[in-house]
This record gives C-alpha cells, sequence and structure tokens, in this order.
C-alpha cells in the first residue's frame, strides 16, 4: 500500500527546442506526445508508463512538480486523510488534469515543493517489451538512461533563524508518506543539524533526497544507468555535444553512487546516477555523515568542497 515509486518530474525550459534536443539526443529519452498548450511530454526506454518528463515552456527555469506513484487509487484517499490530519491541505484534481493520467492528490510539502501523488498513467510498454526480451533496444541514442530514477529537492535551512526545512520535511515523508530514511548529513554544534537527507520508498539507497541552501528549489533530477562503462559513455556524450557538465564522472560517498552532473540548457541540472551501491532494505541502519566529512559522502575521491555544487541551483 503507500507510494511505490517516482512517476514523473514537470521541469521549465526556457527554450523548447533546444530542452527536447537535449532530453532525446544526449539523454536519450523519447518524446511521446505534445499538447496544444506546448508542454512536451518524454520516457525512458526502460519505463512503460508513457511519461516520466514533463517540458512546459517558461521564461524561467525550475520545477513545477514531483509526482510519485501509488499502488492502488484508494491509496489516495487514505493518504489524503494522513496528509490533512498532519496538518497540510491537499486537493484532488480530476483525471485528464494531465493527459493519460487519473485522478491526483496535490499537496505542497512543508519545504513549498509541489507533490502530486496518482495510481493510474497510461501503459504503454517499454522498449524491449515483456515477453523474450532483448536486454537493451537497437534504438538507443546518446546516454541511453534507463528511467528517472530520483531527484534532490533543495530546502531553506537557516539555522540562526531556527529554519530547517530539510528536518521538518523528512519528518513528514517519514512519519506521513512511509519513506525510510537511509542516510543524512549532520553538522553544526555536535552534529546535531540535519542539513541532508536520503529516503527511500523502494528497495534503493534513495527515492527523492532534501538538501539545506538559502531558498528552496531544485537541485537535479538523476536518470540510471546500469554501470561505471555507461557513465563514462555518458560523459563522451555529453563532450561530443558541448554539454555543460557541473562535476564530472565520480562516485558518491552518500549512496556509494558513480554519477555525472550537468545542466540541460535552461540550467536544470541532470544527474546520470548508476550501481545501487546497497538495498535499502526495512531494517538497514540510517548511514550518518559527519559535517567534517560531508564532501567525502558527496564527491568520495577528493573530499575537497565545491561550493557551487550546493550553491547553484534551479
Amino acid at each position: 500500500m503507500g507510494i511505490m515509486r517516482i512517476g514523473r518530474v514537470s521541469l521549465r525550459v526556457m527554450d523548447m527546442a533546444a530542452a527536447v534536443k537535449h532530453y532525446e539526443k544526449v539523454l536519450g529519452l523519447k518524446k511521446t506526445m505534445e499538447d496544444k498548450q506546448g508542454n512536451v511530454y518524454l520516457k525512458c526506454w526502460d519505463e512503460w508508463d508513457k511519461y516520466s518528463l514533463i517540458l512546459t515552456p517558461s521564461d524561467q527555469a525550475g520545477m513545477n512538480h514531483i509526482a510519485y506513484k501509488v499502488e492502488n487509487d484508494a491509496d489516495l484517499d487514505a493518504l489524503q486523510k494522513r496528509i490533512e490530519a498532519y496538518g497540510i491541505k491537499t486537493q484532488v484534481l480530476p483525471e485528464g488534469t494531465l493527459p493519460s493520467t487519473g485522478r491526483m492528490l496535490q499537496f505542497h510539502l512543508p519545504s513549498g515543493h509541489d507533490m502530486r501523488l496518482y495510481a493510474m498513467k497510461e501503459y504503454v510498454g517499454t522498449e524491449v517489451g515483456t515477453v523474450n526480451p532483448d536486454p537493451w533496444p537497437d534504438n538507443i541514442t546518446g546516454a541511453g538512461v534507463h528511467w528517472l530514477d530520483h531527484a534532490l529537492l533543495m530546502c531553506e535551512l537557516n539555522p540562526e533563524a531556527g529554519v530547517n526545512k530539510v528536518a521538518e520535511t523528512t519528518k513528514f515523508a517519514t512519519e506521513c508518506l512511509d519513506f525510510k530514511l537511509v542516510e543524512q548529513i549532520m553538522v553544526g554544534p555536535d552534529n546535531s543539524i540535519q542539513a541532508a537527507t536520503w529516503l527511500s520508498r523502494s528497495n534503493t539507497p534513495h527515492d527523492i533526497a532534501f538538501v539545506g541552501g538559502p531558498r528552496m528549489g531544485l537541485h537535479h533530477i538523476a536518470f540510471y544507468l546500469e554501470d561505471w562503462a555507461d557513465v563514462l559513455k555518458a560523459a563522451d556524450v555529453m563532450a561530443k555535444n558541448k554539454v555543460k557538465v557541473d562535476l564530472p564522472p565520480t562516485r558518491h560517498g552518500v549512496t556509494r553512487g558513480t554519477t555525472i552532473y550537468f545542466f540541460d540548457p535552461s540550467g536544470n541540472r541532470n544527474e546520470t546516477f548508476s550501481g545501487l551501491g546497497y538495498l535499502s532494505q526495512p531494517d538497514r541502519p540510517v548511514t550518518t555523515w559527519t559535517g567534517d566529512e560531508m564532501w567525502r559522502g558527496i564527491i568520495y575521491h577528493t573530499g575537497e568542497p565545491y561550493e557551487a555544487f550546493t550553491d547553484v541551483y534551479t
């Protein structure tokens, strides 16, 4: 019962043609439809629902909303009661509010981010099908990412003013939405300030993450690749297409994943992420990184601070 996995992210882009080219040619997503308002819908080859990424035309980059898929439609009613009882207002959006999607439960996280839950989206199947499938399709382009894996949301953190939206949002996600806290970064006196958290609703190291910053926003959306060789190939694809790379191929201490960070043409940060690192079993203890080793958790190979990584986001 309840939330199963990430379902989609809706991003604002300032140049639709450039954005579509980036997500198709560099990452390897496939455009599945476009609506009358000019919004473009895309999916990865290993996803079975009709879309996981919505690009909306705008004069400013950033995220419109993030959505997670629940197991049954009745879960929406049960979760609405829990969220309302927690003190957060909700709204039920009728079927058809978004194309090929059933009704949605909309609310704002304590951080201010727009989150939606849904149970139904049109099934179109993966590129390789479900009967005697090949390991990958012949029409892969670019990095050939498998699926939308997770998102990292920036939350206001100002300990001097008594503001910690990371802790507030993590508390809501664990107590109300049944996410499991998998890893965290604790900073400040006696490492008492929860500055970043990674949470899971499946067996992966994270389905969502929250990191503290001066204001709310989107740090990145991440797409899954199979292994380190695929990460290196993705770096080659980015170089060939002159993509602005933020953090070249490396490993995280947090999640143990291998990664590249880069930007789409509007400035929305992307990640290609590989490696489960570990299974997020229900009884797995929480991993804690302390303030003095925070950058080792983020950039394991060097452990050197890279301030733009946490200061620059949409």
